[in-house]
């Protein structure tokens, strides 16, 4: 069945559901589910230690490359679906959990500025026995990349930054709100997940109302692990250190930003590939902050001739 009818098929399962009263949460697990398996990627969980990290890869691998997928703050794998569905039948896709979020262990003393975070994913990659790969990263994932591509530059095959966090120089409603003491980017009632898919997207998926309320749940319970990483990101003062950092990568580049981004100014995308050697940018015309979730296909196509290119 092709993936795209497989999703139609999906949302008339998930109707039945509904009229037929299943608890919200049973409608979640499906629903997920549903989503996975019509991208073609089953769940998976790697011991790192003490760590425990669940991730997203091929039910059936390919011939083909590797590309890793790491996604942004209080985000999870699961991000990834739609823009992977485009990609499993010709891509080993691994989108991971990384520490602190999603399924993956959440130890509150682990250390979360950019740089630890960018080793926490080295030592996951490598649990994984994972070589050579594409990899792309949204926001807070798309610094991690950036700093994992020039530390790591002889396993990095090519790199896609999509509204990448790690330069602030141009500012965003996002940090007007943060110094008034209103993050939205952390739920802590109800309401607050939907107001954050309303500043953060442009273009919106369809999500099932029981599917919102069990995702809202979940982030609202992430709320204290959220801060904790949220505060470790911005008192880190890295700025200048990322920006002497990312002069070192050395694989081809894309820079990915939707225009109607309130989070993190799409003006930041210029310093990105200036200090970047063979680094171009690509505006999205009234894409948020996600172009994986608003614009799977076409961010799709930008990968497919990044990974080409890399060749």
């Amino acid at each position: 069945m092709p993936r795209k009818t497989g999703f139609k098929v999906a949302l008339l399962i998930l109707s039945m559901l509904w009229l037929s009263a299943c608890s919200r949460h049973s409608m979640y697990e499906t629903a997920i589910g549903l989503e996975r398996s019509g991208a073609g990627l089953q769940v998976k969980t790697v011991e790192v230690g003490d760590w425990q990290i669940a991730y997203l890869a091929n039910k059936e691998p390919t011939d083909g490359d590797t590309v890793v997928m790491v996604h942004g703050f209080g985000a999870d794998k699961d991000n990834w679906t739609r823009l992977a569905r485009e990609l499993t039948d010709d891509f080993n896709v691994y989108a991971i959990d990384l520490p602190g979020h999603g399924d993956s262990s959440k130890p509150m003393d682990l250390g979360y500025s950019l740089a630890q975070q960018t080793e926490h994913l080295a030592r996951i990659l490598d649990a994984l026995a994972l070589n050579q790969y594409h990899m792309m990263g949204n926001s807070m994932g798309g610094a991690i990349t950036a700093l994992y591509s020039s530390r790591y530059p002889d396993r990095i095959k090519s790199a896609m930054l999509l509204n990448p966090a790690g330069i602030m120089e141009y500012e965003s409603e996002l940090v007007d709100l943060v110094v008034a003491g209103d993050n939205p980017l952390i739920p802590s009632k109800q309401g607050d997940f939907e107001r954050l898919i309303d500043f953060a997207l442009e273009e919106k998926p369809f999500i099932p109302w029981p599917v919102l309320g069990v995702v809202e749940e979940k982030k609202i319970a992430n709320r204290e692990i959220n801060e904790v990483i949220f505060e470790a990101i911005r008192d880190s003062g890295f700025q200048n250190e990322f920006r002497q950092r990312i002069q070192g990568i050395q694989a081809p580049t894309l820079v990915v930003w939707g225009k109607e981004d309130r989070v993190i100014n799409y003006r930041n995308g210029d310093l990105f590939v200036s200090l970047i050697d063979n680094a171009r940018l690509e505006i999205m015309e009234d894409i948020g902050h996600a172009p994986m979730i608003e614009a799977p296909e076409r961010s799709a196509e930008l990968f497919r001739e990044l990974a080409d290119a890399s060749d």
